[in-house]
């Protein structure tokens, strides 16, 4: 695949995808170094916004790595990274909130987001298998072969495009819950704001890429 000239058609999406990590990175940084005025901790923010919406049976536990939060909807669990459990930064309490806001939408049955766990299996398959068929089918001259392929990475497609709507809804919820219940005061609602901007344009480019990615197959097709 590399030896196609259709693989020029990538770089705008590279340099998104390097331009959004490096903004989250540096909005992130920025906002760890800045406390919030209650001092709770991103363990602390999420435990609260959780008993204080009535949600039960979350677990919020810490996890390895750097910016590796997420909640685990198959084990009820709230995993907050190193740097958000025990920080009592704005970061980590837009972090912790955003995460909580996917526990809300677990609890209310929010449909992107089972949609989105139904797709992940396709997505993972297709993401690893795809690209390879397309090559198999240039390769051995097989059209069918290329033409699987591509159905396959499409599921990959629609699984970034679901995320969006999946993400953005659990900043909006999270902002809210930090608004309503007085978790952020202020001006560090602006800071919260503007660490999940950041993140959510991490999600954009990923899409945006993965779209760049199957009209290149496409072009190899057609070639």
């Amino acid at each position: 695949m590399i030896f196609h000239p259709s693989i020029v058609i990538l770089i705008p999406g590279v340099i998104l995808m390097y331009w959004a990590q490096s903004r989250v990175q540096g909005t992130y940084e920025k906002y760890s170094q800045v406390k919030s005025s209650l001092g709770l901790t991103g363990a602390q923010v999420a435990e609260t916004i959780l008993q204080r919406m009535g949600v039960s049976g979350v677990r919020v536990e810490p996890v390895a790595g750097v910016l590796t939060d997420h909640y685990d909807p198959t084990a009820k669990a709230v995993r907050l990274s190193q740097g958000i459990y025990g920080s009592s930064s704005l970061s980590a309490a837009a972090v912790a909130a955003h995460e909580c806001g996917h526990v809300l939408q677990d609890v209310k049955g929010y449909s992107p987001m089972n949609l989105r766990a139904a797709i992940v299996p396709a997505a993972n398959f297709g993401s690893q298998l795809g690209p390879l068929l397309v090559l198999g089918g240039i390769l051995f001259n097989a059209t069918g072969l290329i033409n699987v392929g591509i159905v396959l990475f499409a599921a990959v497609i629609a699984f970034h495009l679901v995320t969006l709507p999946v993400e953005f809804d659990a900043s909006r919820r999270a902002l809210k819950l930090v608004d309503e219940l007085g978790i952020l005061q202020g001006d560090e609602r602006d800071g919260a704001r503007q660490v999940l901007n950041a993140a959510a344009w991490t999600y954009v480019a990923t899409a945006l890429y993965a779209i760049l990615q199957l009209i290149q197959l496409l072009m190899m097709r057609r070639d």
